[in-house]
C-alpha cells in the first residue's frame, strides 16, 4: 500500500518525458551535445554571495563530483551518486524487496532515487553554506546562496535524465568526462599567467617551453603530463582485458561466437560510488564539527587535519607513500573494498548477474558447446566466471585509481580513470547505434 501511495506521489514530480520510439543516432548526438554545452554554461554562473577567502574543501574529489567550486553546480553528481549509494545499500540488504527487472519496481526506485537526490541537494548544499565551507560574503546571504545551490544541483538531476532518456549513456559519466577534459586541456596547454606567477604560462607545457628558452629546463613540471599518459596506457589494457565464453547458435549448424565477459565487470561505478561516500564523510566531519561534536575528526581551512576524515583523505603525490605510509594503507584498504562492495551490488542491481545473463542467452536460443541448451546449464557456468571477474574487477578499479591518485596524474588520477572507461563505453554505444542504423534488421535480433 505505502509502496503505491508513493508511486502516485511520483508522478507529480517533474520529469522528462521519455521517448515514445527508438531515438536516431543523430538526435540522441544531438541531444548529448545540447545538454554537454548547458553544463558548461553553468560551471561559469558564479554563486552571488560568495566570499573570494572560500576554500573548496572537496578539491581532490572535484572531478570525480563533476562539480566546478563557486558555481551554481558546485554539488555537480554529488547528490544523485548520494542517492544512488543509499538505494544500493537498501536493496542489497533486502531492505527494500525490489525487482528491478520489472518495470514498477524499477520505475518505484527511479522514482525514488530522484526524490532523495533533491533531498540531498538542499541537505548537501545547506552543509557546505552553514559550516563555512562556501563563506558569504555578507551576513544574511547564507539563505540565497543555498537556493542557487540547490536550484544548480536540481538542474543537474534534470540534465542527467535527459541524457539517459535521449542521448548516449549517462548525464553522471558525460559530465565526469567533460569536467576531467576541461582540467587536462588547460592543465597541459594554457598558455596564459596567473597572478602568482606573472608572465609564466600556467600550463605545463608551455611553462616548460618557457623556462627551457629563458633559463634551465624544470623537467620536473611534467611529470603530471608523463603521469596522465601512463596512466591512460595501464587504464585502456586494463578496459580490453575479458573473458570470452564460447556459444553456438541452436538454430544455425555451424554458428559460432562469444560472450565477452570484462575484466572490469561493473564499469567504473564502483569508483564513482566510493568516491562519493568519502565526500560525504568529509562533508559530515564538517557537519559535527559545526554542532560541537567532532566524532569524525576535525576540518580547518577546508581540509581535515585529523580523525576518520583525515585518514579517509584522497593521498595525491607519491611523496605521500614515504610521509605518510599508514595513511595511504588505511585509505587505500578502505577504498578498495568499498569498490568491491559497491561492484557486487551494481551487478546484482543492474541485472547482469548469473542469473539475468542466463536467462538472456538462453531466450536468444545460444547455447555452450560441449553443454546442453538448458537456462540452469548457462547459470552454473557463468556462476564460475561472474562473481571472481566482480570481485577482482573491482579490486583492480580500485587499486588503479588509488595508483593514479598518487602518480599526481593531470585531472587527478581516478578522474582520468574514470574519464577512459566512459569514453570508451560511449564509443562502444556510438558505434552499436550506428551499425543498427545501417542494419536495422539488427534491432530486432539484439532486441532494440
Amino acid at each position: 500500500m505505502l509502496k503505491e501511495a508513493l508511486l502516485q506521489m511520483f508522478s507529480f514530480l517533474p520529469q522528462v518525458r521519455s521517448p515514445t520510439y527508438r531515438v536516431p543516432f543523430k538526435e540522441k548526438l544531438k541531444w548529448t551535445g545540447v545538454i554537454l554545452i548547458l553544463y558548461f554554461v553553468l560551471t561559469q554562473i558564479p554563486l552571488f554571495g560568495l566570499s573570494a577567502t572560500s576554500v573548496d574543501q572537496f578539491a581532490q574529489l572535484r572531478a570525480v563530483m563533476a562539480g566546478s567550486f563557486g558555481s551554481i553546480v558546485t554539488l555537480g553528481i554529488g547528490p544523485i551518486v548520494t542517492a544512488s549509494i543509499i538505494l544500493q545499500l537498501l536493496v542489497g540488504g533486502k531492505v527494500l524487496d525490489l525487482d528491478l527487472s520489472q518495470p514498477e519496481d524499477k520505475a518505484f526506485f527511479q522514482g525514488t532515487q530522484k526524490l532523495l537526490a533533491m533531498i540531498f541537494t538542499l541537505f548537501e548544499g545547506g552543509v557546505l553554506i552553514l559550516t563555512g565551507s562556501l563563506q558569504a560574503s555578507s551576513p544574511g546571504l547564507e539563505w540565497l546562496m543555498i537556493l542557487q545551490v540547490a536550484i544548480g544541483g536540481i538542474l543537474i538531476i534534470f540534465l542527467d535524465e535527459v541524457v539517459s532518456k535521449w542521448g548516449f549513456g549517462s548525464g553522471v559519466g558525460l559530465f565526469i568526462a567533460a569536467g576531467v577534459s576541461a582540467q587536462i586541456i588547460i592543465g597541459a596547454f594554457n598558455p596564459l599567467a596567473t597572478s602568482v606567477s606573472p608572465g609564466v604560462p600556467s600550463g605545463a607545457i608551455p611553462q616548460f617551453i618557457y623556462l627551457l628558452t629563458t633559463s634551465q629546463p624544470d623537467f620536473s613540471i611534467l611529470i603530471p603530463v608523463f603521469s596522465l599518459i601512463v596512466v591512460f596506457l595501464v587504464v585502456v589494457y586494463a578496459q580490453s582485458m575479458r573473458v570470452e565464453i564460447p556459444l553456438s547458435f541452436g538454430g544455425v549448424k555451424g554458428a559460432r561466437g562469444k560472450y565477452p565477459l570484462k575484466f572490469i565487470y561493473a564499469s567504473n561505478m564502483p569508483v564513482i560510488l566510493t568516491s562519493a561516500l568519502l565526500l560525504n564523510v568529509q562533508l559530515f566531519a564538517a557537519l559535527f564539527q559545526k554542532l560541537g561534536f567532532p566524532i569524525l575528526g576535525t576540518i580547518s581551512n577546508g581540509q581535515a587535519v585529523s580523525g576518520i576524515a583525515y585518514y579517509l583523505t584522497t593521498p595525491t603525490g607519491i611523496s605521500n607513500i614515504f610521509t605518510n605510509p599508514l595513511g595511504v594503507l588505511f585509505y587505500g584498504l578502505v577504498f578498495i573494498g568499498s569498490c568491491i562492495l559497491f561492484a557486487w551490488l551494481w551487478v546484482e542491481l543492474s541485472n547482469i548477474g548469473p542469473k539475468d545473463v542466463a536467462k538472456q542467452l538462453h531466450g536468444m536460443g545460444m547455447q555452450i558447446p560441449g553443454f546442453r541448451s538448458s537456462r540452469t546449464q548457462f547459470e552454473r557456468i557463468l556462476k564460475k566466471y561472474i562473481p571472481a571477474i566482480t570481485v577482482m574487477g573491482g579490486a583492480a578499479v580500485g587499486l588503479l585509481a588509488l595508483g593514479a591518485d598518487l602518480t599526481g596524474a593531470l585531472g587527478g588520477g581516478t578522474g582520468v580513470l574514470l574519464t577512459v572507461g566512459i569514453v570508451y563505453q560511449l564509443y562502444e554505444e556510438i558505434a552499436k547505434e550506428q551499425l543498427m542504423d545501417v542494419h536495422p534488421m539488427l534491432r530486432n535480433f539484439l532486441g532494440e
